[in-house]
């Protein structure tokens, strides 16, 4: 593997944290291929998997995403009361040194809470009507109704509040030089380039193996490919087909994981065009060949999708699938008074039947999975093509080849995601009957009245689609033999979150 050298500086700084924690005269390196940032923020953004190494929650998850404690040892909750007080560990610091307290928390959340922030988290805690600091390691909070993800929830990432307090939680350059509690802290932060931690000695789980991780910046699936393979990069989340040239090659482990991220088209409901043809979207649904786009783009590394929930114990197995049926799909568009034109595709009121899907240029497998589906769509006679904008329109755009899902709580990604005028909403979806189910699922903790509200969702969700899910995808992994500690069982979120749950027990090289 190629060495790599940092600045002399860095090496410095280094070297103070390593007698900090005993480790060797030689610091141990891991060089990850990263997606650009423009900030580290996890208040405002989700998805971050440079979060997981930089910031703690009051909880966290383990390796099967159930919740465990993190910078709180300890809660209680009053069920009458609708109440829950946290513990805070004693002696956890940010990583500038101040000690860590309930203000921070309160701070944090009620960061979130305050609408003029626009964060797409905030109905996450909508239920919240109290936060108290009761002293400086236990902090309160009474919500107005139960809320079964509550716990869930306090997985977020705290934030300093001596260093945030007066400042714009959307623009502030503190995201762009984050402090954390986390295992790793912020060493240096080259824009386009390359953002470099060092571990954290006094990192309430045990001082990190690895001493430094470099999140290299390389936008392109196709490029981090070719420098995994030249040993400039450690670990790199690749598309299936450049994952599948690593797999049985000496030197390399390629792990090939289950997560909860599906792809689908999502329709812009804001978009005029889907006011007068809301009802043809089952059609659209019906002509795409989930399978063959699996088999041709994932190359088998994924599973035909129909709902948001699939990687769920509240999954509901008998929803209106809308699987590959090109005659149904004609059926529908003919019954909506469609006909077919001298162009081949169908017309109403005057215009062709069709509609573009965004994708958002670098990664392949969304472009790839846009292009299969919208041949697809043009067999079946919907004129549908994709565009690679610089940056997505949400607002103005027809549709998004979009990409969503959480392994953890059900209530996570379905109600700020599918709710009426949520946080994460992005398609403008409203449905009467989806905001009511998915309100009674949150309120309730007894499990069988969750599957009942789920089922009810994923029914009306089906009956009304806001998207046309198609795949859920399994994420590529491919990793230096040399990284050891990489939990290959663990369910993945969204862009491949959650590989870094352990991050403090990996190692290199040894």
């Amino acid at each position: 593997m190629k060495k790599r050298c940092l600045a002399l500086t860095a090496a410095l700084a280094l070297a103070l944290a390593l007698a900090a924690c005993g480790g060797p005269d030689a610091p141990s390196t891991l060089v990850y291929g990263s997606a650009g940032f423009t900030r580290i923020n996890p208040a405002m953004d989700e998805h971050g998997e440079i979060n997981a190494l930089l910031f703690n929650g009051l909880t966290a998850h383990d390796g099967e995403n159930q919740v465990v404690p993190g910078l709180a040892e300890r809660w209680e909750y009053d069920g009458d009361a609708c109440a829950y007080t946290f513990h805070l560990r004693e002696g956890v610091k940010w990583h500038d040194g101040a000690p860590v307290t309930a203000a921070d928390v309160k701070f944090t959340i009620e960061a979130i809470m305050d609408p003029d922030n626009g964060a797409e988290n905030a109905p996450n805690y909508e239920d919240v009507e109290e936060i108290s600091v009761l002293d400086e390691k236990t902090v309160f909070f009474r919500l107005s109704a139960p809320n079964a993800a509550f716990l869930e929830y306090m997985t977020m990432p705290v934030l300093p509040r001596h260093l945030l307090e007066g400042e714009d939680m959307q623009t502030s350059d503190f995201f762009r030089a984050p402090v954390g509690t986390g295992p790793y802290r912020l060493e240096r932060w080259d824009p386009g380039q390359s953002i470099v931690l060092v571990k954290n000695p006094d990192y309430y789980l045990g001082c990190p193996k690895i001493d430094r991780i470099v999140f290299k910046i390389v936008e392109d699936d196709n490029a981090q490919a070719i420098q995994l393979g030249s040993g400039e990069l450690d670990l790199a989340l690749l598309d299936p087909r450049s994952a599948q040239n690593f797999q049985d090659r000496e030197g390399f482990v390629r792990y090939d994981m289950t997560t909860a991220d599906y792809r689908g088209i999502l329709f812009n409901f804001r978009n005029d065009y889907w006011t007068e043809n809301r009802d043809l979207i089952p059609a659209v649904c019906c002509a795409i060949d989930r399978e063959a786009i699996i088999g041709s783009v994932l190359l088998g590394q994924g599973a035909p999708a129909y709902g948001p929930l699939q990687r769920s114990v509240y999954n509901n197995e008998d929803v209106e699938q809308y699987g590959y049926d090109p005659a149904r799909a004609r059926e529908i568009l003919e019954a909506a008074g469609c006909t077919m034109g001298p162009g081949g595709y169908y017309e109403r009121g005057g215009g062709e039947v069709g509609f573009a899907i965004s994708v958002m240029p670098g990664e392949q497998d969304r472009i790839d999975i846009a292009q299969a589906a919208a041949q697809q769509l043009r067999q079946a006679g919907i004129h549908c093509t994709v565009d690679l904008p610089a940056k997505i329109d949400w607002a103005g755009q027809m549709a998004v080849l979009i990409g969503w899902g959480s392994p953890f709580d059900a209530d996570d990604h379905t109600y700020k995601v599918f709710g009426t005028d949520k946080g994460a909403n992005y398609s403008g979806y409203s449905n009467e009957k989806v905001d009511e189910y998915l309100a009674l699922a949150r309120r309730t903790t007894v499990p069988e009245e969750r599957r009942t509200y789920y089922a009810r969702f994923q029914e009306e969700l089906a009956k009304d689609p806001p998207y046309a899910f198609i795949c859920y995808i399994d994420a590529n992994y491919v990793a230096s033999a040399a990284v050891k500690g990489i939990d290959p069982d663990v369910v993945l979120g969204h862009h491949g979150t959650g590989i870094f749950w352990n991050i403090h027990e990996w190692t290199i090289g040894e």
